[in-house]
């Protein structure tokens, strides 16, 4: 399985669907990423994931990362690969010109992170957290510590991590038991463990900066009492060159399902020195910085699955004999038809397609809201926050779970030959079943969704976007060959008003009815949400079409593709629908000593 870019979907997606260039033209900050520059960077990192990376993906999977005495190396090739990766400009890509960067859109480098990540999952984990850990010493951190760190992690000469999860603290961050103690030179003393941490150790940078969640003495409990520090693998001296080891080591490297070429660290700080960033227990806040950009990096995870698992299973089909078609034969010179002529064979690959066309609309469309977080202002700007904080948990949660359902087609559309190493299709399902776990499980993602952003704001941030759907539909309502998304989405639009309405009433009897509904309200969330851009991508295509632009086939397919959408993974919503109907009984009936019967 070798991948391929699919760049033709890719500029479909930002110039045609989302007019990204207009865009830009709204931010001043990005005015000079025009169309020219944006395809430039995409063939770049095209050819660079098709030709570096996607080689690497089995062989590093195979060899996985060696840990010795806390020390990690990476698989064979993958040094050489981050070296190139640096050389090509794009962990700058998004940071301040200040410090080395090149200040382009965050929508630019979630493009370019989607080819990085289908090609191979796990060297994109090396480079991933490192955006994140910019971006907040870029928004929290004092000027010293901006010129300190910042330049270097830039060219990608050093690179970060997030640290957050104890063996005791999963998601539960008001339980963390790490501490920071005041030094007499205003650095603070880490002494802690953390968990999970990708990347938390390698021999790919000379230098690890870990933003690191811990508690000040004196703290008030929960998640009001979290303070946040800079803590380097290496102390920098005051002339920014590296000084000694700080007392931060590599503990172990997780085995794990998938990801192996990724390291997994536990990481022990033991009196290392650190450098608090933002305000005494203010950390959780300030690594919301961290948590949106590593979501949505975990949201593009979804979508490289869906990719991935669609362009092998594709070949397959094309390719693999088996039977022959129930409606008459279609290869009557060979021995038996490909695959792909069976409606069970197509009902698999269209559900890849669909996910992965329609999560990649998606991503591409929550980025632009970024943008404008990043570089906007006055009520523009506060929109986009509105918008990003409720597609965030919708996009990480809706299509990781799309994309593991998609990897999971991927193996049984290659039947036996799907559950072997060698065609790739294993490895798929074994990466992608992380997504729906770190930063936040599907659960977690519900929750925050369905009970802090739509119940929360007393309904406000679902109706920005439920304004915009319902616009998009009244202004198309008349248009016939739309009608056909038209007509479903707007009854889906309004049944999501009234669901939310008839969940908040049942929270007001009892507050499990919000637990209870939560993930059937994010798949109905979800599905409602693809909808809504797919039935763009059909007018965008439509208007092609009928203008007589070149491409027809390729239009033609988008159109296809959105009504398989509208007919076959739209009414899935009926379930989730009626599951909520039936309210949190069900679950909660039963003691908990009943469970073992």
């Amino acid at each position: 399985m070798q991948y391929k870019a699919p760049l033709r979907d890719i500029q479909f997606v930002m110039h045609e669907l989302l007019d990204s260039e207009s865009h830009y033209k709204t931010l001043p900050a990005f005015q000079e990423a025009d169309r020219e520059l944006m395809d430039s960077l995409f063939e770049m990192a095209a050819s660079f994931a098709e030709n570096e990376l996607s080689p690497l993906n089995q062989s590093g999977d195979a060899e996985g990362c060696q840990f010795d005495n806390g020390t990690v190396t990476t698989p064979k090739g993958f040094k050489e690969a981050y070296k190139q990766y640096c050389e090509l400009g794009f962990p700058a890509l998004s940071a301040e010109e200040e410090f080395g960067g090149q200040n382009m859109p965050f929508s630019l480098s979630t493009v370019i992170n989607e080819m990085v990540g289908t090609a191979n999952w796990s060297f994109s984990m090396y480079p991933g957290l490192s955006h994140g850990a910019i971006q907040t010493i870029e928004h929290h951190g004092t000027d010293e510590q901006k010129q300190t760190y910042l330049e270097k992690m830039v060219t990608g000469e050093w690179s970060g991590t997030m640290c957050l999860t104890e063996a005791h603290a999963g998601s539960d961050l008001g339980i963390i038991r790490t501490k920071a103690e005041p030094n007499d030179d205003g650095t603070y003393s880490i002494t802690g463990q953390k968990i999970f941490i990708s990347a938390g150790e390698h021999d790919l940078t000379d230098n690890i900066i870990h933003i690191v969640l811990a508690r000040l003495p004196g703290a008030p409990a929960g998640t009001k009492g979290i303070s946040l520090f800079i803590v380097p693998k290496v102390l920098v001296n005051e002339d920014n060159s590296l000084g000694e080891n700080n007392n931060v080591v590599c503990g172990s490297i997780e085995h794990k399902m998938g990801i192996k070429a990724s390291a997994t660290c536990v990481m022990n700080f033991d009196g290392a020195k650190g450098y608090l960033i933002g305000p005494e227990n203010r950390g959780l806040q300030c690594m919301f910085t961290f948590m949106n950009v590593a979501r949505i990096g975990t949201a593009v995870q979804g979508l490289t699955a869906a990719e991935y698992a669609f362009q092998g299973s594709l070949t397959y089909a094309k390719d693999r004999l088996a039977m022959r078609s129930l409606s008459g034969a279609k290869a009557p010179d060979k021995v038996a038809d490909p695959i792909i002529v069976h409606p069970a064979v197509r009902n698999m690959l269209l559900t890849e397609k669909a996910f992965a066309e329609g999560g990649r609309a998606l991503v591409y469309y929550l980025s632009h809201f970024a943008d404008t977080v990043a570089k906007g202002e006055g009520d523009d700007l506060k929109f986009a926050d509105q918008m990003l904080s409720l597609l965030t948990p919708i996009a990480k949660a809706f299509l990781t779970e799309t994309g593991l359902e998609a990897a999971n087609h991927g193996v049984q559309v290659y039947g036996g030959h799907g559950f072997i190493s060698e065609w790739g299709m294993e490895q798929n399902v074994r990466d992608t079943r992380i997504a729906c776990l770190y930063e936040g499980t599907t659960e977690i993602q519900a929750l925050d969704l369905l009970g802090r952003k739509v119940l929360g704001s007393q309904g406000k941030m679902l109706a920005n976007f439920v304004n915009i759907i319902q616009t998009f539909c009244q202004e198309h309502k008349d248009n016939d060959e739309m009608g056909q998304f038209i007509r479903p989405l707007a009854k889906h639009v309004k049944e999501w008003g009234d669901l939310t309405a008839r969940i908040g009433m049942q929270a007001t009897e009892n507050p499990d009815a919000v637990g209870g509904a939560a993930v059937d309200y994010l798949y109905f969330s979800g599905y409602v949400t693809l909808a809504y851009l797919w039935a763009r991508m059909a007018l965008v295509a439509q208007t092609a079409l009928a203008n007589g632009t070149g491409e027809k086939a390729f239009y033609d397919a988008k159109v296809k593709t959105a009504q398989f959408y509208f007919a076959k993974l739209l009414p899935r919503t009926t379930t989730h629908v009626q599951r909520i109907s039936t309210g949190v009984e069900p679950y909660m009936t039963m003691d908990v000593d009943q469970f073992a019967f």
